[in-house]
Order: structure tokens, then C-alpha cells, then sequence
């Protein structure tokens, strides 16, 4: 045999190869695991090697409290994720500015801030099914440090641990989202022990088009005043592309303790 007819055979047998491997490759694929939006967190983690950047375009929150009023929006609420195995990521989170209005209607008067946020680190490590099909399961430790200014930065360290699972059932999707944090006391100094979780449902309402309805309790036992946050809030999310996502959500408080309203709409993309 000459050697055009060895180059020959040696190019058909390496096309043969590609055409057995190429359905796995595509079957590497994952679906977009954002943790945005949403009052809870998922168990799926990003594939090793690739990035997803999720930012939060806007956010108003607002708090009525007697004859105080609180207003805060934050712009450039980003997280940065990274896929360090195919069941670990790496997470970096930084809100870049936030805008706080303080009314006193009693008093008369207005006081107004403008700072940047805290950064938080976290890891996120899947226990089973890290692309989030059929049950999942995750642990996520998670720290704060405080470079935040007074009124969007908490004032000092804090922590926690998040335990996302979630249940996948064709379009339809169950998550639960149990939390114990070392909570920054409302001072700004030292920390106290909160707890809590969300809970939610999800559906796929077309290929690109998802909704979800959640609440979530959060028992906060700060040493100034015992409280328990309750919301509740509903979400949609459209991919245009599958390594896109547009979304926009609402919160609202279910009892005294929680903030009125919460508005807000983001963007996430995957490298």
C-alpha cells in the first residue's frame, strides 16, 4: 500500500472518529445555570472552564416604617461565577453603586447616600447532578467583606452557608433554598444568627421563556430587635440565545418586617 492510499485511509478512519464523538461533545453541553432571578438559589454549577456574568441592571427597593421612609437602588449588582470543576465553581459578587433616601415626614428630614457595596466570595459544590436536571443537590459556603460605604455595605464581616436543592419534573421545577448566616448586627458591629429558606416553583413556558412564584422566611435574631422577614415574589426570564438571559422580577413584604416593594431586571451571559 503506497502512502496516498495510508493518507487516505488514515483521513476516513479520523472522520469516522469525529462522527462517533461529536453527539458526546454536544451532550457536554450544559443548559444556562443563572442565579438570577429569583429569591432563591440553585443547585446547578457552571461547567469547568467557562464564565457566566450576571448583573443586576437596576434595583428599588422601598420600606415604610411609621413616618420613615426608606428608598434603595442599586446599580451594577454583579457576579462573576467560574466553572473549576464539573461539579465546583468559584464565585466573586460586588454591587458597584447604591443610592439610599431616608424621609423622616415627622422630623422634615431627607438624608441621602451614595456608596458602593460589599464583595462576597463563595464556592458552590454539587453533590448531584451539577447541570440541575432531575433531583440536585448543593452546598454553598459564602463570606463577606466589608468595602461597602454606611447604608449599602453592612459594616463588617458576615457569613453563611446555602444547602440549594432542586427537583426537575419535566417543565415543571421545585427548588428549596434553607440558609444559616452569621448575620452583621444592625450596628455594624459583630454578628448574630439568622436563618431561614426560600421555596419556589418554576415553569417553562416555552423554550426560552421561564416563570417562577417563591417565598421565603428569614428569622433574624439581631441583639437590637428579633424580626422575621417574609416576602414574596414572582419572576420571568427569557434567553434569546443559549448563552443569554434577560429578566425582571417584583418582591413583596407579607408582614412588617419585610420591606414594601422590590423591583428589579438583569442581564447574564455566559463565556
Amino acid at each position: 500500500m503506497n502512502h496516498e492510499k495510508i493518507s487516505m485511509l488514515r483521513y476516513a478512519v479520523a472522520l469516522v472518529a469525529f462522527g462517533f464523538a461529536s453527539p458526546a461533545f454536544a451532550a457536554d453541553g450544559r443548559d444556562l445555570c443563572a442565579d438570577r432571578p429569583g429569591l432563591g438559589t440553585p443547585a446547578c454549577t457552571v461547567e469547568p472552564g467557562k464564565f457566566l456574568f450576571e448583573l443586576g441592571l437596576g434595583d428599588w427597593t422601598r420600606e415604610n416604617d411609621g413616618p420613615q421612609r426608606t428608598d434603595t437602588i442599586l446599580t451594577g449588582d454583579a457576579l462573576l461565577r467560574i466553572g473549576l470543576t464539573p461539579s465546583l465553581e468559584a464565585q466573586v459578587g460586588w454591587i458597584a453603586l447604591g443610592h439610599v433616601r431616608e424621609r423622616d415626614s415627622v422630623a422634615g428630614t431627607i438624608d441621602k447616600r451614595v456608596r458602593t457595596g460589599d464583595v462576597t466570595l463563595a464556592l458552590r459544590q454539587n453533590l448531584r447532578n451539577p447541570d440541575g436536571s432531575g433531583f440536585s443537590i448543593a452546598v454553598m459556603p459564602y463570606a463577606t467583606l466589608p468595602t461597602g460605604g454606611g447604608g449599602v455595605g453592612a459594616g463588617d464581616w458576615g457569613g453563611g452557608l446555602l444547602v440549594p436543592l432542586s427537583v426537575e419534573a419535566g417543565p415543571v421545577s421545585l427548588a428549596l433554598t434553607p440558609h444559616a448566616d452569621a448575620a452583621v448586627d444592625g450596628d455594624g458591629k459583630g454578628r448574630h444568627l439568622a436563618y431561614g429558606s426560600a421555596a419556589g416553583i418554576g415553569f417553562d413556558l416555552s423554550d426560552a421563556v421561564s416563570a417562577s412564584a417563591e417565598v421565603s422566611l428569614t428569622r433574624d435574631r439581631d441583639p437590637a430587635r428579633h424580626s422575621t422577614e417574609a416576602l414574596a415574589g414572582l419572576s420571568a426570564a427569557w434567553q434569546p440565545g443559549e448563552n443569554s438571559q434577560w429578566d425582571m422580577g417584583v418582591n413583596v413584604g407579607l408582614n412588617r418586617d419585610s420591606p414594601d416593594i422590590e423591583l428589579y431586571a438583569g442581564y447574564v451571559r455566559r463565556f
